[in-house]
């Protein structure tokens, strides 16, 4: 997800935010709740590469409010099952109104499932594999938070290496804020890790 917004929002009197994320009470709980945790697991990755490749040129909100449907839709991100999809599956999706209905993006999801079959250890421990694991600086407003990184760049040559599509380096590094690999939490919001700290580092 691109975030882009004031720097830092108050919602409640004890807690600030960023600024992003208090424009629709989705985004706060997935603010709260989600943006930046450690995430792990095959599926569980799988499930955010896959939105975060259908939110390319969308809102994140659209995302969000369709994700109930697109886990229906896509037998709850398990990878074994989305790999066996068929065209006929393909034609299902493409027929519902409560996904984005991309063919392209239907079919790089079909095709990435079956790319992380193919992974010997697994999809969670190669993202996780281009993790940074130094400091990371906090960025003070939004303006401070880059789009891609240097292993944004990496994660998606070795992605794209291994048979995976519409995974640039701009979808991984919204993938590694998304999961926790790194904290992008702007300074002054009660997300935010003590300094020094980094996440691909606990």
């Amino acid at each position: 997800m691109s975030v882009a917004a004031a720097s830092v929002c108050p919602v409640e009197p004890e807690r600030s935010r960023c600024g992003w994320a208090t424009s629709a009470p989705e985004y706060v709980a997935y603010h709260d709740e989600e943006w930046g945790r450690q995430l792990r697991g095959d599926d569980a990755l799988f499930e955010r590469l896959c939105l975060e490749a259908f939110q390319s040129g969308l809102s994140w909100i659209t995302i969000l409010r369709k994700r109930p449907a697109f886990r229906a839709a896509f037998a709850g991100f398990a990878i074994d099952a989305v790999a066996e999809f068929t065209a006929e599956d393909e034609e299902r999706l493409m027929a519902d109104a409560g996904i984005v209905r991309n063919r392209a993006k239907v079919r790089a999801a079909i095709g990435n499932a079956r790319a992380a079959q193919r992974l010997p250890e697994g999809l969670s421990e190669l993202l996780w594999s281009f993790a940074p694991t130094g400091p990371q600086p906090r960025p003070a407003t939004l303006a401070d938070v880059p789009a891609t990184s240097p292993e944004s760049v990496a994660m998606a040559r070795g992605l794209k290496r291994r048979g995976f599509v519409f995974v640039g380096p701009t979808t991984a590094y919204a993938l590694m804020q998304a999961t926790g690999m790194v904290d992008d939490h702007v300074a002054g919001c009660f997300r935010a890790q003590p300094e020094g700290t980094h996440p691909g580092a606990e």
